[in-house]
């Protein structure tokens, strides 16, 4: 009997799949731990083992259920380097009838298996994964035709389309869309972050497996105590931990940063989400249901669903929309190299230290850290957009390029020019000082702009929008910068132009 082959990606790992609803002799499930996926960019040591770890774990739950599994490990001699090479072993070696494949989420690897396809003598389709809100072309079809995609319009008819937090026929609940105005407190150390209840795994075999096999990485591999779930059990239980002790403080904090509260109180489950271990639907019914039993307040709950059913669901619309290309962008033609310190975290600078450390260490730093720090530093210093992009999609346990590029270049480094974003995110260090403790003890002086130690963002910031000012004066939400900076005198200007230029050129030893 010739068997039907269905290949299964490292970040598919959806066991309520419909694909596993029956058992079936004559399909064999094919995984693989594939040089073509670890090398393609510089991956942080913990994302490649979490990965590996998570397809593993799979692999044995679907043989324990009866299904058949092909499975290659990183090492296995007849492991070619790409996902193709291996494919076309293994079709021939089981006499393949048929060829299936889930939808990739990243446009290269979509690319790269309809080419394959097209050329296969076997009958060959792609399926749907079943995991998100939104069809691939559901964003495009919204804003065909408008020249900016503004989130709000996309968030509000999810809403609406889903009844998500509504009360009657386009009633949002609250009589109010959205409650970002009131999750921007600072944490001071009350209430205290929640204990962190994610098991460790030990992952030292599986390390020196991926060591051994040449995999080059970046950050620390803490092989002996990596806490990221390993199966849809253990990231439910996370879920669970989540909506019953984190939920509730959520709103209030998801702005803030503090050198002693790495999490506060976020969810931390982006990586199960984005390996398909959670479903996006489960995840914001748990949250709106602990605000209808009185568990969590709105403010809370909105704004965390505005970031599943929102925010996640409309960049993946804004990547299938642009790519390929999207990457590419660079309107304000940046192009200076990220610092060594990006790969070590040692900057006088005690926000991105603590923040690029933190990302080093954990593989995973809160979305204000890589917004308002990292990102805000790269767009105001000028780094390549795509020497960005590329670390932060190697840094991340949770990124993958669908969900990391539009955030990378289009929200942090505004380089597609307002067309997700309606301003630049960026800021001086009274932000920074603002929703942190970062300043504190810090080797530059968060209140000047001008002299060896002071703060680099200061300078950075006026600098930033006098040189750009021909592509942003325009920018209604940028009014008040451009007026503060007509105010200022030629002299002053001038300085900060210096002091800026002066930063800049000494990036590497910041």
């Amino acid at each position: 009997m010739k068997p039907l082959c269905r290949l299964i990606l490292g970040d598919q790992l959806n066991p309520e799949h419909s694909w596993f609803s029956e058992t079936r002799d004559d399909v064999i499930y094919l995984m693989m731990e594939v040089r073509q996926e670890t090398d393609y960019v510089l991956h942080h040591a913990q994302k490649i083992i979490a990965i590996f770890a998570g397809m593993r774990d799979f692999a044995r739950h679907l043989e324990t259920h009866g299904h058949r599994v092909h499975y290659l490990q990183i090492d296995d001699k007849e492991n070619l380097p790409s996902l193709t090479a291996n494919l076309d072993q293994l079709l021939a070696t089981y006499k393949a009838s048929g060829f299936e494949y889930q939808a990739p989420d990243e446009w290269r690897l979509d690319e790269q298996l309809a080419r394959y396809v097209e050329k296969l003598h076997i009958p060959a389709r792609m399926v749907d994964t079943e995991h998100f809100y939104t069809a691939r072309d559901e964003a495009f079809l919204l804003f065909e035709g408008r020249q900016q995609w503004l989130m709000e319009h996309f968030y509000r008819q999810m809403r609406i389309k889903h009844n998500v937090l509504m009360s009657g026929p386009r009633k949002p609940v609250g009589a109010k869309w959205n409650f970002d105005h009131d999750n921007r407190k600072s944490w001071s150390g009350t209430p205290r972050e929640p204990e962190d209840i994610r098991p460790l795994h030990d992952h030292s075999a599986l390390w020196q497996q991926i060591s051994d096999a040449g995999v080059k990485s970046f950050g620390r591999p803490s092989a002996s105590a990596i806490p990221w779930p390993l199966n849809r059990q253990e990231a439910l239980a996370q879920l669970t931990h989540f909506i019953d002790e984190v939920l509730p403080h959520f709103g209030d904090f998801q702005d803030a940063m503090h050198t002693q509260a790495p999490r506060l109180f976020h969810s931390l489950l982006s990586f199960a989400l984005n390996t398909k271990m959670l479903n996006p639907l489960e995840v914001v019914q748990a949250a709106e249901e602990a605000y209808r039993r009185g568990h969590a307040p709105l403010p809370a709950v909105e704004g965390f669903i505005r970031q599943i059913l929102g925010w996640r669901e409309y960049v993946r619309g804004v990547y299938w929309a642009y790519m390929p290309g999207y990457d590419k962008r660079n309107v304000f033609k940046h192009d200076t190299p990220l610092p060594p310190w990006f790969w070590d975290g040692k900057t006088k600078m005690r926000c991105l230290s603590h923040a690029i450390g933190q990302s080093l260490d954990d593989a995973h730093a809160h979305h204000i850290q890589r917004l308002m720090i990292i990102g805000n530093f790269a767009l105001l210093a000028g780094l390549a957009p795509k020497e960005v992009h590329e670390w932060y999609l190697g840094v991340y346990i949770d990124a993958f390029e669908w969900v990391e590029l539009p955030n990378t270049l289009g929200m942090s480094q505004f380089v597609d020019h307002g067309m997700l974003a309606t301003k630049p995110y960026v800021s001086s260090a009274a932000y920074i000082h603002r929703m942190s403790d970062y300043c504190k003890g810090c080797h530059y002086d968060r209140r000047k702009r001008e002299g060896d130690d002071a703060c680099p963002f200061n300078a950075l910031y006026w600098d930033f929008f006098d040189r750009h000012a021909a592509l942003l004066d325009s920018n209604q939400r940028l009014g008040m910068v451009y007026r503060q900076l007509e105010k200022m005198d030629a002299a002053t200007r001038s300085a900060l132009r210096e002091q800026a230029s002066k930063t800049r050129a000494r990036l590497n030893i910041l």
